[in-house]
C-alpha cells in the first residue's frame, strides 16, 4: 500500500477478457444508462406536474425512480469510462464511495417498497382512517427515514473500512461493493457482525419480510371482500410486488441488480402496470406518435 491514502489504486479485475469486445460493451451500457436516466426522469415529472397524482403512493414511487437516478449516477459513467480504458482502476476513496452509495440507495429501495406496502395495506384494508395515517407529514417521516437511516450504517461500515490496511489491490468485479473487504490485509470481525446485524437483517431482511407479510395481509383480507376490492388491490399492489420480487430475485448478482434491474425495470413496471401513470404517459407521447405517423 501507498504512503498515502489517496495514492492507492485498485484494479478492477471484472474487465479481463473482454478487450476486444469494449466498445460494444460500451454501446449497450450507454444505451441503458440513456434509457434508465430518460425512463426515471419522465416519471418524476409525470408525478411532480399532475396535482392528482400528489398522493403518498405515488410520492414513494418517484422517490423510488430519484432513488434509481442516483443508482444510475454512481454505476454509469465509470462503467462507461472503464469500458474506454486501458487500464481499469480507481482510487480506494472512490472505491469506498461508490461502495457505500450501492448499498446504501439499495437498502433505500428496500425501505421504500416496505413503505409503499403499508400505503397500500391502510389503504385497502383501513380506507377510513387512511387519510388520517398517511398525511403530508407521515410522507415526509418516512422519506426522512428511508434515505437517512441506510446512509448513517452505511457510513459506520464506510469509516470502519476506511481505517483498515490495505494489502491487496485486485477487485473480481466491475464496481467496488463488499468485495472491498478482501482487500483488507486483516479481516476485520466488528465490520462483518456491524455488516450482517444491522445493514443487512434489520435494512435489508426485516423490510422483505416486512413487505411478504404486509401483502399476505391484503390478500387474506381482499379474499373475503368484493369483485371492486379485489380489482382496486391488483391494480396497486401487483406493480409493488413485481418490483419486490426483481429485486429479491436478481439482488443476489451486483451486476444485474445494479446496472440493469435498478434504474430500468422500476420505470417499466410502473409505466404500464399504474393506470394513473401510463394514462398520462399517453398523453404526453401520444402527439408525437401521431405526428409520427402522419408523416409516415
Amino acid at each position: 500500500m501507498s504512503g498515502e491514502f489517496n495514492e492507492t489504486y485498485i484494479t478492477l479485475g471484472g474487465f479481463e477478457g473482454m478487450e476486444n469486445y469494449r466498445y460494444l460493451y460500451f454501446i449497450l451500457v450507454l444505451t441503458l444508462c440513456i434509457l434508465s436516466i430518460y425512463s426515471n426522469a419522465i416519471i418524476v415529472y409525470i408525478i411532480w406536474e399532475h396535482q392528482n397524482l400528489h398522493e403518498s403512493m405515488y410520492i414513494f414511487i418517484a422517490a423510488l425512480s430519484v432513488n434509481s437516478l442516483l443508482v444510475s449516477i454512481n454505476i454509469y459513467p465509470k462503467l462507461l469510462i472503464d469500458f474506454l480504458s486501458e487500464k481499469q482502476t480507481v482510487s480506494y476513496s472512490v472505491c469506498l464511495l461508490q461502495y457505500f452509495l450501492c448499498y446504501c440507495l439499495g437498502i433505500v429501495d428496500l425501505l421504500l417498497l416496505a413503505a409503499m406496502a403499508f400505503d397500500r395495506y391502510v389503504s385497502i384494508c383501513k380506507p377510513l382512517v387512511y387519510p388520517n395515517i398517511m398525511t403530508n407529514r407521515t410522507v415526509v417521516v418516512v422519506l426522512v427515514f428511508a434515505w437517512f437511516v441506510p446512509a448513517s450504517q452505511m457510513s459506520v461500515s464506510t469509516v470502519l473500512s476506511a481505517k483498515q490496511k490495505v494489502c491487496h489491490f485486485v477487485i473480481k468485479g466491475f464496481f467496488c461493493t463488499n468485495s472491498i473487504f478482501k482487500l483488507h490485509c486483516v479481516n476485520s470481525k466488528v465490520i462483518s457482525v456491524f455488516g450482517l446485524v444491522s445493514c443487512m437483517f434489520i435494512l435489508g431482511i426485516c423490510p422483505v419480510f416486512f413487505v411478504l407479510f404486509t401483502y399476505a395481509r391484503i390478500l387474506f383480507i381482499v379474499y373475503k371482500s368484493s369483485n371492486d376490492v379485489r380489482q382496486k388491490a391488483a391494480e396497486t399492489c401487483l406493480p409493488h410486488l413485481l418490483v419486490l420480487l426483481c429485486f429479491t430475485a436478481l439482488g443476489t448478482y451486483d451486476v444485474v441488480f445494479v446496472v440493469l434491474y435498478n434504474p430500468l425495470f422500476n420505470p417499466i413496471i410502473y409505466g404500464f402496470k399504474m393506470k394513473e401513470i401510463f394514462k398520462r404517459l399517453k398523453k404526453l407521447f401520444g402527439p408525437q406518435v401521431r405526428h409520427t405517423h402522419t408523416h409516415i
